[in-house]
């Protein structure tokens, strides 16, 4: 189940300052930090299991008042495969509260671009007042909740990017088991993850280096 939306880029220019996080760096601009770059890399699973030897990303995030306008740039995966990106609580597993942003499918080169607006910035959070109830759309092979769970305010400034199909993930060499699935796309039965923002803290993500 996936649905792809085309978007305008917006391309700024300015000049840079280095915010550095954990090890890792953002390309920050702007008085208030209004457009970013950084880097995607192989993401843990893709570390351990040896696979996608060349995998990365280039992210830029480029603020334009009420929104953000985010591109992303990977290359070195497999060729002519879908995959399916996330706004993450942290980079690795267990992940906390995540977004499904949207699709990335590579060409026969192994790369692929995707443009994304929406909320990319210290601002991205989730929040629940209280319990209510959910819709179940899906009811296997990983189900649906039929509420959620009350929480205050959490911020979300990590990227993950996984397969959308199992299949894909093992012949890579990415997963061992084909029917092994997770949550990470529009019907549940995504394969791993393939790329993360794991160069930086758990809680400093490289949104969260942009201030609109």
């Amino acid at each position: 189940m996936k649905t792809h939306i085309k978007r305008a880029a917006v391309v700024l220019g300015a000049a840079g300052m280095i915010v550095a996080g954990g090890g890792a760096t953002a390309i920050a601009t702007g008085a208030k930090h209004t457009r970013i770059e950084f880097q995607m890399v192989r993401s843990a699973n893709s570390v351990n299991t040896g696979c996608l030897p060349d995998a990365k990303a280039k992210v830029t995030v480029q603020s334009k008042g009420p929104v953000e306008v985010m591109t992303i740039v990977a290359s070195g995966l497999p060729k002519n495969t879908e995959f399916d990106l996330f706004v993450t609580q942290v980079p690795n597993a267990p992940f906390g509260l995540s977004w499904y942003q949207g699709d990335l499918d590579t060409n026969r080169s192994g790369t692929a671009t995707g443009r994304f607006v929406g909320r990319f910035s210290i601002e991205t959070f989730s929040v629940a007042p209280g319990t209510a109830p959910a819709p179940v759309v899906h009811t296997s092979p990983i189900p649906d909740a039929s509420s959620n769970p009350r929480t205050n305010p959490v911020h979300q400034y990590h990227l993950g990017l996984w397969f959308n199909s199992p299949k894909d993930a093992v012949a890579a060499g990415c997963q061992k088991d084909p029917n092994a699935v997770t949550p990470f796309n529009g019907d549940h039965t995504a394969g791993v993850q393939a790329l993360s923002t794991r160069n930086f803290p758990d809680d400093h993500g490289p949104l969260r280096d942009l201030r609109p």
